[in-house]
């Protein structure tokens, strides 16, 4: 049985999806994209890194076969020795969003349909905002709009220190958005206006509240914080983490996976800010987590700091990063440990707009005994049915486990 570990990726798409013209994103392929403007020098940046994308170990877990099958492209990373069982994910969920992601990768589809915000200024229904300004005892609110996050802050944040209004802003995913200022506004205000505005947007649909706090004096050095809270619907029937957590077993949740899941289901939360420090706790579980144990870490940073802020450099960098770290968790696996690195949704940091983008995620399986073997495309689900079947628990209704 051992441990079942899944590492999300947040947002590290390989290739379009079946479904992408629905979206938009016909043509969107995070990771291929990002291998050519690396092969063709526009993912360079002095001081950061240069030169083609370096990832020797997701191509020896076959991240290059994986979006070869997904794309129906070439192997980009050919490696002999692979060492993993790999193929690509379908997602069935009608969104591109990071609930649906998450929910659908531990076995949950979302078969309903988000509320979403129009593509109009304001975006926000004017009972809405009228009724958190009274509720929240606010001045007012700045923004009502589609935006980027670090942008939006870097226009409003200083007329938002002045007025004590904050920012409430959404994207082209199911959410409600507000950033203000940990020390001028207060970090516990910000949090109690995000949980009266999750109140409000339930009769909407709307997936998530999220509060986006920030410091610093002016546009130049406004930076946003660890203290991000999601504030999600519960998902709409119980997920792998609950029925691991009704049979025993400790349920490690690192970042925001517990906020994605409605605090439904981890025994265990630890937060944790970037890439690195988020790896570090994963290393921490891992050296603590019993027999039988899940656990989940997602890695934030690419979606948050690289795929919205179409950041095609830092995304590389941070893609060799995590790289050049798997050994490190692989010395820390146990005899009959199940990894899976996969994604929730992509972000193709060349695409247009900041938005999400609908691709396959990869699955790559690896641990000790892990066979080299070619899942082909699977769904979704089926990472949650084959945790399950590994754990010794009970299946749930949707997916069916591959043999890793």
């Amino acid at each position: 049985m051992a441990r079942a570990i899944l590492l999300v990726l947040d947002s590290f798409g390989i290739g379009a999806a079946e479904d992408a013209a629905r979206f938009g994103d016909l043509g969107a392929d995070t990771f291929g994209h990002i291998f050519k403007a690396c092969a063709e020098g526009r993912g360079d940046r002095e001081g950061l890194r240069n030169g083609p994308l370096r990832l020797p170990n997701l191509a020896r877990l076959g991240i290059g076969r994986a979006h070869a099958a997904s794309t129906g492209g070439a192997d980009l990373l050919p490696c002999p020795l692979v060492g993993g069982a790999h193929g690509f994910a379908v997602e069935t969920s009608r969104g591109k969003d990071t609930p649906s992601g998450h929910w659908e990768l531990m076995g949950v589809p979302v078969t309903f349909d988000w509320g979403y915000f129009p593509q109009t200024r304001p975006c926000f229904p004017k009972d809405l905002i009228e009724a958190l300004i009274r509720e929240a005892e606010l001045p007012g609110v700045l923004g009502e709009e589609h935006a980027s996050g670090t942008e939006i802050i870097a226009r409003l944040g200083e007329e938002h220190m002045a007025t004590g209004k904050p920012i409430v802003y959404t994207s082209a995913d199911s959410v409600f958005q507000i950033a203000a200022h940990e020390e001028t506004f207060g970090l516990d205000r910000l949090l109690r206006t995000c949980e009266i505005a999750r109140k409000l947007v339930d009769p909407l649909g709307i997936g998530r509240v999220i509060a986006r706090p920030f410091v610093g004096t002016s546009p130049a050095n406004f930076k946003r914080t660890a203290h991000r809270r999601d504030y999600a619907v519960p998902p709409p029937e119980p997920t792998l983490l609950d029925r691991a957590k009704a049979a025993g077993r400790e349920v490690v949740a690192i970042g925001k996976i517990s906020d994605i899941f409605a605090g439904l289901g981890p025994t265990e939360v630890v937060k944790a800010a970037g890439n690195m420090a988020l790896f570090e706790a994963t290393l921490a579980a891992l050296d603590e987590a019993a027999d039988g144990a899940l656990i989940l870490a997602n890695f934030v940073d690419f979606d948050m700091e690289w795929g919205h802020r179409r950041d095609v450099a830092g995304y590389a960098a941070g893609l060799e990063a995590f790289d050049a770290r798997i050994p490190e968790l692989e010395a820390r696996l146990r005899p009959g440990d199940l990894v899976v690195a996969s994604a929730d949704h992509g972000c193709d940091p060349t695409w247009r707009g900041t938005d999400h983008t609908r691709e396959h995620v990869p699955v790559l399986a690896f641990g000790p005994g892990v066979a080299a073997r070619d899942l082909g495309r699977v769904g979704f689900s089926d990472v949650g049915a084959t945790f399950a079947a590994h754990l010794g628990l009970a299946p749930g209704k949707h997916g069916v486990a591959f043999a890793a």
